[in-house]
């Protein structure tokens, strides 16, 4: 069976699906759309797609089997609720949404009309990502005790510029967390499970100038297991230091997972699983730390390219992707809880935040 594919939103990170769904078997990619058609009819140009739509009704109008929303984050609820009143699966970029409430009103949407909803967190593909969960789930690394997310960036004055919705509450829903962190923070709550209490800080100290959101933040999570993770996130380093990614198990063994240069994939770090010992050197002064966001994305395509294979497989068998639109609301409740945490000073329990039209 041949699906019949359309992409939304023609920013950035829809050349990774572009090029991606080019080259998934059995996949036809048969429109774009954007706001502005002009950016949707260049797009097109460049990736080959016959129809480019400034809108999502007249890209569903043509009846493809599946959409892939690369909106901003605001946007994402609009586009998915639309595909799944039309009976359409929907694959959806990170993160799901802004707030739980969306996210809720998105997952009702899909479940009512049974479709297929997934949600782009490529990471989770690295291999050295999935040897940590592997490890967790045969007794290796065993039940989680310790966490540890560290995403030490660098961002340019030119980042925030180049697009008029990053870096607003409004438009963007959050800063470096929301933005960048949530793809370690998926990855942490994957190994570690669900969390129960959150506290958090967030703050803005070198970005003020260009955005309202915060640049760097902190927290402590509590998880249902008993583990406990802290979570350091910053885009305000001169030098990128990348991202990482650590768990410790009940019998102390530890695993990472470290992203860097930025936009490289994840290699194992630190492995002190019995018998199994390893060390891994990755950082270098001779390596380039400042990496074009263009590149980062461009060096993601394989595990884009796995993710929506994984995507289009799920569709054809009638199963569950590797990640659901459940999986990424427990990713956005973590970061929603640091941001109430931050605002009200005190912890937040996940469970007890708004839960929109599931409540």
């Amino acid at each position: 069976m041949t699906l019949r594919i359309a992409i939304i939103g023609c920013g950035k990170v829809a050349g990774n699906h572009a090029r991606a769904l080019r080259q998934v078997d059995g996949v036809e990619l048969i429109a774009c759309c954007d706001t502005q058609i002009d950016r949707a009819q260049r797009f097109a140009a460049d990736h080959g797609i016959p129809g480019a739509r400034d809108s999502i009704d007249a890209v569903l109008a043509l009846r493809p089997d599946a959409i892939t929303v690369c909106t901003p984050h605001p946007a994402h609820e609009s586009a998915v609720v639309a595909a799944a009143e039309a009976g359409v699966h929907v694959l959806c970029e990170k993160p799901i949404a802004v707030d739980l409430a969306a996210a809720d009103r998105m997952i009702a949407a899909t479940e009512r009309a049974g479709v297929i909803f997934g949600v782009v967190f490529q990471r989770r593909l690295w291999p050295a990502a999935q040897r940590i969960r592997a490890a967790i789930d045969d007794g290796r690394i065993g039940t989680p005790i310790l966490g540890e997310v560290s995403v030490l960036l660098h961002r340019p004055t030119g980042y925030y510029a180049s697009d008029p919705w990053r870096g607003r509450w409004d438009t963007d829903g959050g800063g470096v967390l929301m933005t960048q962190a949530i793809h370690q923070i998926d990855l942490l709550q994957w190994f570690c499970g669900t969390p129960v209490s959150v506290t958090g800080f967030i703050r803005t100290h070198t970005h003020g100038e260009h955005i309202e959101t915060e640049d760097s933040a902190s927290a402590v999570v509590a998880f249902e297991s008993g583990a406990t993770a802290t979570i350091t996130a910053t885009t305000a380093l001169s030098h990128n230091l990348g991202n990482r990614v650590t768990v410790v198990g009940a019998g102390g063994a530890t695993g990472s997972v470290l992203e860097f240069p930025e936009g490289h994939e994840g290699v194992t770090e630190l492995w002190t699983v019995e018998g199994e010992v390893e060390f891994t050197p990755v950082f270098r002064p001779d390596v380039p730390a400042h990496q074009d966001i263009a590149d980062i994305n461009s060096r993601l395509t394989p595990f884009h390219i796995l993710q929506i294979q994984d995507f289009v497989d799920a569709v054809r068998e009638g199963r569950r992707p590797m990640v659901t639109g459940a999986d990424a609301r427990t990713s956005l409740a973590i970061v929603t809880a640091i941001y109430e945490s931050a605002r009200t000073g005190r912890p937040v329990e996940p469970a007890r935040q708004e839960r929109g039209v599931l409540s």
